[in-house]
């Protein structure tokens, strides 16, 4: 892995960790074993570096989605392999916990990549029930786009929930109850 490849896996790992806030300049490059000079000759600063790690992580995250998104199966089925995923739930999710930090919030462009991830999600999610609900696996009267916000919202909070009580439990309970609300929509196969 290059000096630049270092420093943004680095930065990924600390703003998950951290924050943005709480990421220095100089714990990157110790967590990268590279030096000032080095992070300054691949990016401008902090801000610039974040954004490629804030970038690189959106894109993992759709990949990941999409990959489940567009599998074989049922919209339902589909969206339970997501939910059901493997996560690292008591770090919370890596673009999710940015939009608790003041400064990513207060910067247009370290911001964009959150919003945008997060609208993707939403939007795939809607598109996906509206298959479900096209096929008729989906009760008609099911909403695609607020169920897909609440799928979202579910899943975010979960993972606050999960981060307060330091255990998976309630994230489970809230993906369980999400779950349970879109079987409630099931429609005949």
């Amino acid at each position: 892995m290059d000096t630049a490849e270092r420093l943004i896996e680095s930065t990924r790992a600390l703003l998950w960790e951290r924050g943005y806030t709480g990421t220095s300049p100089k714990a990157i490059q110790q967590r990268a074993g590279a030096g000032q000079g080095s992070m300054y000759h691949h990016f401008t600063g902090k801000p610039d570096l974040a954004l490629a790690a804030i970038r690189r992580t959106a894109r993992e995250m759709r990949a990941k989605a999409e990959e489940l998104f567009s599998a074989p199966g049922t919209a339902v089925e589909r969206v339970t392999a997501y939910l059901h995923r493997e996560r690292d739930v008591l770090k919370g999710c890596p673009i999710g916990r940015l939009t608790q930090d003041p400064e990513i919030m207060a910067d247009a462009e370290l911001r964009a990549p959150v919003g945008e991830t997060l609208d993707w999600l939403r939007e795939r999610l809607a598109k996906l029930l509206a298959e479900g609900r096209g096929r008729g696996e989906l009760s008609a009267a099911l909403d695609p786009a607020r169920t897909a916000a609440t799928i979202v919202a579910t899943l975010q909070g979960g993972y606050v929930l999960a981060r307060a009580a330091g255990s998976v439990e309630p994230f489970d309970q809230a993906i369980a109850g999400v779950l349970g609300l879109l079987a409630a929509h099931a429609g005949p196969r």
